[in-house]
């Protein structure tokens, strides 16, 4: 069944009944941005709101659990309309409340320190599906399209969004529509493991988030360790791709790094990351690994950590320790929905 979220006011209405005026696929379109069902769409005739709820969906998105965490962080988990689970993190900051989103249920890229692909990839979401994730956290939050408590928008979550790149294009058309939420681009990062040809691809596109590569290596054999994609993208074309990304855009590049203790976190790698992202506007944004039990990894030291940053700082790199959110509610991507799976077994 078609879900609303994933269509524009055009597509709208195409499935409206013969004869509809065109302001009325608009005014579903501002109302689905705003949280609504179909039967609370009272500016619309009753048998046309009839007609919607029983052949569509507004919002595919249903938040099945919530959990509230001691650093104001709330972790997700949303069930679609297939029975498939999938979960998000809201964050808020001093600059504006963040939504850490979902564009897969599961996730194939089968990195080694992460919970999101335990079970593979299910299936792609559709971008009503990434959307709604949006609207309903939005709405839960008090905010509309006038006034958005959601300010900023990072894919993020579980899945590989280039994987799902028809349809994350498609989000990025709905969500920074005026007539929707009007979440500008520059305030949505895209998070990829390094698929050098759909950063060209969005390079290309009308579309540019801040891009954010999941690095966690910056020398190829450790990165085959530890993400499957390495053996198929080594990091000179994964490099050579952001650095194209930035020429097309004037968008700095940030690199993603869990630190993983033994494994990732020396001087001497630290020295040869600085290197490999010198050269063009970039930042490093390292990440305290939360620890998954089924993966055998754990974060660095904080010891460690700091050594490391100090340097990076002194061979030039630009870096900072993310803040970490929602240690005490399963907070990496994948764990919740991995560790609700497992106990409905």
């Amino acid at each position: 069944m078609i879900d609303f979220a994933s269509l524009n006011e055009e597509e709208i209405l195409k499935l409206l009944p013969e004869g509809t005026p065109k302001y009325t696929a608009s005014n579903i379109f501002s109302f689905i941005h705003n949280g609504a069902t179909f039967q609370d769409m009272t500016s619309l005739k009753k048998d046309l709101r009839s007609y919607l709820e029983e052949n569509y969906i507004a919002n595919p998105i249903k938040i099945k659990e919530t959990y509230v965490s001691k650093d104001g962080s709330k972790k997700f988990l949303y069930e679609l309309p297939d029975g498939n689970l999938i979960e998000g993190v809201f964050m808020p900051h001093n600059y504006g409340d963040t939504l850490c989103v979902s564009t897969q249920v599961g996730c194939p890229m089968g990195c080694a320190f992460c919970a999101s692909g335990l079970n593979g990839l299910i299936r792609n979401l559709t971008p009503g599906e990434i959307l709604g994730q949006v609207i309903a956290i939005n709405k839960l939050e008090g905010g509309n399209t006038k006034e958005r408590k959601i300010t900023n928008v990072v894919l993020m979550g579980s899945g590989e969004p280039m994987v799902n790149y028809d349809n994350v294009i498609k989000f990025f058309e709905l969500v920074s529509s005026p007539k929707g939420l009007n979440i500008s681009l520059r305030n949505i990062s895209l998070s990829t493991c390094g698929l050098a040809d759909k950063i060209i691809e969005l390079a290309d596109s009308p579309y540019h988030p801040t891009l954010s590569i999941s690095l966690h290596a910056p020398i190829d054999e450790l990165r085959k360790t530890i993400m499957p994609v390495a053996k198929s993208v080594d990091l000179k074309t994964l490099i050579n791709a952001t650095k194209y990304y930035f020429n097309k855009t004037g968008r700095r590049i940030i690199f993603e790094y869990s630190m993983i203790d033994g494994v990732n976190d020396t001087n001497e790698i630290a020295k040869k990351l600085a290197l490999l992202v010198s050269g063009f506007p970039t930042h490093i944004n390292l990440i305290k690994l939360n620890d998954v039990k089924e993966k055998g990894f754990k974060g660095s030291r904080m010891e460690r950590i700091k050594e490391f940053i100090s340097v990076l700082e002194k061979n030039g790199a630009s870096v900072t320790l993310r803040r970490s959110f929602g240690n005490d509610i399963d907070g990496a991507c994948g764990q919740l929905r991995a560790n609700y799976i497992k106990g409905q077994e």
